[in-house]
């Protein structure tokens, strides 16, 4: 580790500090309905829109119905996603003449994008047309983002009410969500992307000749060896700048090329390389703030901010800590070759980033359920390719997805309220509302989903030569962390990928979606339920007994939670998977 890396990695954390007030302000005002700067322009649309739409912006939804609204839309925009994925040879915008995507994989990647996950079975640019990356990739990356962002307030407003049954109303939350923050901001982030050298055009690819040629040898399913000698490269381009703005914004993480923000035509400088990593943690972070105006306690706000951010730096320390080390067989092997990874393990990383922005990338896209990548996890080492996986597996809460993390974060609030109420012996309260059994029984169906469907399909998939280990690339513990990570990314509706899995067959792709629609709406459903109980309370004066959710204890006992619910359902898999393997490591041996 160098001074210059952690300087990096404080100018970032400040940039997040200094935007995530006036951002999380001007939400609050937004999603409250209060004139705001952008009134003059957005005001029209948003009245055409509703206008166009049949929808009444002034119907109040019980939790009831805005649960059942957002699950239909989310079945109609999957299933529109999965036929124009079918249809894509017959349609415009498909330069390169690609075929139909194969109907296991359209599911995935239907299922993948409408839960906010981007979970990539596919090379993007050998599969997907401009107008299906267009109209269906990216339009998903707007409206799962923007459907979590009115989750987020519908839960706020289940917090902040008192004796109210309703919480809004999804279509005029997820429209103000789209229109006031997600359209404004991706325009303006995709023109400073394309003056970085993000390309955005509708040519189709180019074709290099290679300055040496280079021969290939492959073997088929045959058995058979064929040895070919290329000279020549397809480029790969197209619209990528604006699918890039919201693929970080909307912590989506699906990329318009296969390695993602390792690729030089979506990640193109040091600067956009920031830029990326800023505009994913932008939304989570200014959420907390809107928490605090919008229950009218900003300190709370700042306390769940403080919570989000020790667990954050806990993350990037481990994270580059491991990378900063020299591989111990190198040094077993070669005695020179100390010197040789003196600065570290680049195995897998892009040298124009490095070490210190190669994990920090690594850890900031796995405590925001984004999933891209500017590095392959892969290559890690254990206890650096931990720190991904363990961020994803407490939940998706450190900071998490737009919206996501809030609500997930609430979630273990309340439980870290309910236990301070059982330490002093009477009933816990949350920001003058008592927290009763229905409360904890579905916060605690919230949590227990979780762990559910990652371990449950991990398990399965290892029971099953023919159908899960068939698809590693490596044994032992290294091969048990590629199944757990595949499932904890897809159920944390994460994205990103431990690599060294072939996931592209069909019990791949049926059962990674299956823990995707798991991860994101049977636990959207027990949350709203909580909003809804929340709304119909009293406000309860406090009292000298009243545990107070603004201070540093408070922040301390919810990350002490987090981490202990974290550790007693995953310890066993993780000291299985990447914890032996780098004991194992130090011992001389890899896989």
């Amino acid at each position: 580790m160098t001074a210059n890396g952690w300087f990096q990695i404080s100018v970032f954390f400040a940039l997040i500090l200094v935007c995530a007030k006036p951002l999380g302000l001007y939400m609050a005002r937004v999603f409250e309905r209060e004139r705001t700067f952008a009134d003059r322009v957005f005001r029209p649309i948003e009245r055409l829109i509703y206008r166009l739409s049949g929808i009444d912006e002034s119907h109040e939804m019980r939790w009831t119905e805005y649960s059942v609204v957002m699950l239909l839309f989310s079945v109609v925009t999957l299933l529109a996603t999965y036929a124009i994925e079918r249809l894509q040879s017959l349609l415009p915008l498909n330069p390169q003449h690609l075929a139909a995507v194969n109907p296991d994989l359209a599911l995935n990647t239907a299922v993948s994008f409408t839960t906010n996950t981007n979970w990539q079975s596919y090379v993007p640019e050998l599969t997907m047309s401009y107008l299906t990356q267009m109209l269906t990739l990216a339009y998903h990356n707007f409206f799962s983002a923007a459907a979590g962002m009115a989750l987020a307030v519908a839960l706020i407003r289940g917090i902040s009410r008192k004796e109210s049954k309703t919480l809004g109303n999804f279509w005029v939350d997820m429209t103000r969500a789209s229109l006031w923050v997600l359209l404004p901001t991706c325009f303006i982030y995709a023109l400073l992307l394309v003056s970085q050298g993000v390309v955005q055009n509708f040519r189709p690819y180019d074709q290099a000749k290679l300055v040496q040629p280079q021969t290939v040898t492959t073997t088929g399913t045959d058995g058979k060896t064929t040895t070919q000698t290329v000279t020549t490269q397809n480029i790969a381009q197209g619209p990528v700048a604006s699918q890039e703005a919201i693929k970080m914004l909307g912590t989506n993480g699906g990329g318009f090329f296969n390695t993602n923000s390792a690729h030089p035509f979506e990640n193109p400088t040091p600067l956009s390389n920031l830029l990326q990593m800023f505009s994913i943690f932008l939304i989570p972070a200014a959420l907390t703030v809107t928490l605090g105006r919008m229950t009218r306690s900003p300190r709370h706000g700042w306390a769940v901010f403080a919570a989000m951010s020790v667990l954050f730096f806990a993350g990037v320390f481990v994270a580059y800590y491991a990378e900063a080390q020299p591989n111990p067989l190198l040094h077993s092997v070669n005695q020179q070759a100390t010197t040789a990874q003196a600065g570290g393990n680049m195995e897998g990383k892009e040298v124009r980033f490095g070490i210190a922005n190669s994990a920090l990338f690594a850890t900031v896209t796995t405590d925001a359920s984004c999933g891209a990548v500017n590095s392959m996890h892969d290559s890690f080492m254990p206890l650096g390719g931990l720190v991904p996986m363990v961020n994803i597996m407490l939940g998706e809460v450190i900071f998490g997805g737009v919206g996501a993390g809030l609500y997930g974060m609430l979630i273990f609030v309340i439980l870290a309220v309910f236990i301070a109420g059982l330490m002093v012996g009477r009933t816990p309260e949350y920001l003058g509302k008592k927290i009763e059994s229905f409360d904890v029984k579905m916060a605690m169906l919230y949590v227990l989903i979780f762990p559910l469907s990652i371990l449950g399909f991990s398990a399965a998939s290892l029971m099953m030569p023919n159908l899960g280990l068939s698809s590693l690339a490596n044994a032992g513990p290294h091969g048990l962390s590629e199944i757990l990570y595949a499932y904890t990314s897809a159920t944390g509706n994460n994205g990103s990928a431990f690599a060294g899995l072939s996931a592209n067959t069909h019990w791949y792709n049926l059962s990674l979606a299956t823990a995707m629609l798991v991860g994101r709406f049977l636990m959207i459903v027990p949350m709203l339920a909580v909003a809804g109980s929340l709304a119909k309370k009293k406000l309860v004066p406090p009292s000298p007994g009243t545990f107070p959710v603004h201070t540093p204890l408070f922040t301390a006992l919810l990350v002490g939670v987090i981490l202990i619910v974290g550790a007693l359902t995953f310890f066993p898999a993780l000291s299985l998977g990447p914890i032996l393997e780098h004991l194992l490591l130090h011992a001389g041996k890899s896989f």
